[in-house]
């Protein structure tokens, strides 16, 4: 039986060799990719027991990613699927992270709102989202196709459907492909070819660029993929206005400013499973205690961009009233993160999503008053 290694020692790095790259090498298999050889590992900072935990580690082959789309299968009984009792669409409907769609979508269609004082035109309004949905489900699922090799080795990610066997790999990329080529034929259908290149550009930057490139390679990965997710309120503003305006770059910015802190304390509270797959995030390139400073780095400048709406006049009384009290409370609980990670990981995870949607509920409520 194989026996995971012992964790390093404070300061050191992990080393990956030809043993325990060959742990997850599938049969047959001849090419590897290349990837991350060592990740050097701090223990967590706990700032109130001043102390730290060991990390406990069990690195993942560079081959564990797979060599492309079609490579290596993720784990399954052949000739059966794993056993379940979900319904074969309930699997398709997890590979589109339905939760994480629905709050862009909210983005994408403040954008279309903002985006006018008159009415958004209905056709637009129906069948841009649905299009931008499409295509936001179609890299979704191409996410679940790249990453199915660590998911596996993830608490968090495990259960999904690629490592569980209940679909192959070739269901998910034709099921990815459908999305697209149907998202893609909606917008051009019924917005105009700005908004469809445009979303076509989030489809690669987040499945292609970030998925397969930089989330494996460096630990600002969140920050540079995070353009991706910011997409959303710029399509549905060009969808409207067929132009790439002030107020979509915008909208635009305050998401790509939330997109770190609202991932990072995730990350923090994953942070033994990043490390167990060799994903190089934050926590475990830099530790806790330096995560979570970045955290309220970027919550205290999402407070001041959010504010901007207010100087250019995209918004304002009611806007301000709802952007200064969301702020400090993201400031406050990214303050908490630094003195107790354990405890306030998770709360400020979900606090960045309640005001992620409470802002922009926010930005279309006072536009509405004020249209």
């Amino acid at each position: 039986m194989h026996r995971s290694p012992e964790p390093p020692p404070s300061g050191g790095s992990i080393q990956f060799d030809d043993t325990n790259r060959a742990l997850l090498r599938e049969e047959g298999s001849s090419k590897i990719d290349e990837g991350v050889s060592s990740v050097k590992l701090e223990p967590p900072s706990r700032r109130e027991a001043g102390g730290s935990a060991p990390t406990y580690w069990s690195p993942l082959p560079e081959g564990a990613r797979g060599s492309g789309m079609f490579g290596a299968r993720a784990p399954r009984t052949r000739g059966a699927r794993a056993p379940g009792t979900r319904a074969v669409w309930r699997e398709y409907l997890a590979l589109t992270k339905p939760r994480v769609v629905a709050l862009m979508l909210f983005t994408a269609l403040a954008g279309m709102f903002l985006a006018t004082h008159a009415a958004v035109p209905w056709r637009v309004l129906l069948f841009g989202t649905l299009g931008i949905a499409l295509v936001a489900a179609s890299a979704a699922t191409l996410n679940h196709l790249v990453d199915r090799r660590i998911d596996a080795l993830m608490a968090r990610t495990r259960a999904r459907p690629l490592p569980r066997g209940a679909l192959s790999t070739l269901e998910v990329a034709l099921f990815a492909a459908v999305l697209a080529a149907a998202g893609t034929a909606l917008l051009l259908a019924t917005t105009n070819t700005l908004c469809t290149l445009l979303t076509l550009a989030s489809l690669l930057g987040y499945a292609g660029v970030y998925s397969l490139f930089l989330k494996h390679r460096t630990p600002q990965n969140i920050v540079i993929g995070g353009a991706a997710g910011a997409a959303p309120p710029l399509l549905g503003w060009v969808a409207v206005s067929g132009t790439l305006d002030a107020g979509a770059l915008l909208l635009f910015l305050i998401i790509f400013i939330w997109t770190p802190p609202h991932f990072w304390p995730l990350a923090i509270h994953r942070r033994d499973d990043y490390a167990r797959a060799a994903v190089p995030m934050l926590p475990v390139t830099h530790g806790i205690a330096h995560t979570a400073d970045r955290v309220l780095a970027y919550a205290l400048a999402l407070w001041a961009v959010s504010l901007l709406p207010l100087a250019t006049g995209m918004a304002g009384a009611l806007y301000a009233a709802a952007a200064l009290p969301l702020g400090a409370g993201f400031v406050f609980y990214a303050w908490r993160l630094r003195g107790d990670s354990a405890r306030w990981a998770l709360p400020t995870f979900r606090y960045s999503i309640a005001y992620l949607a409470g802002l922009f509920a926010a930005l279309l409520l006072d536009h509405q008053l004020l249209a």
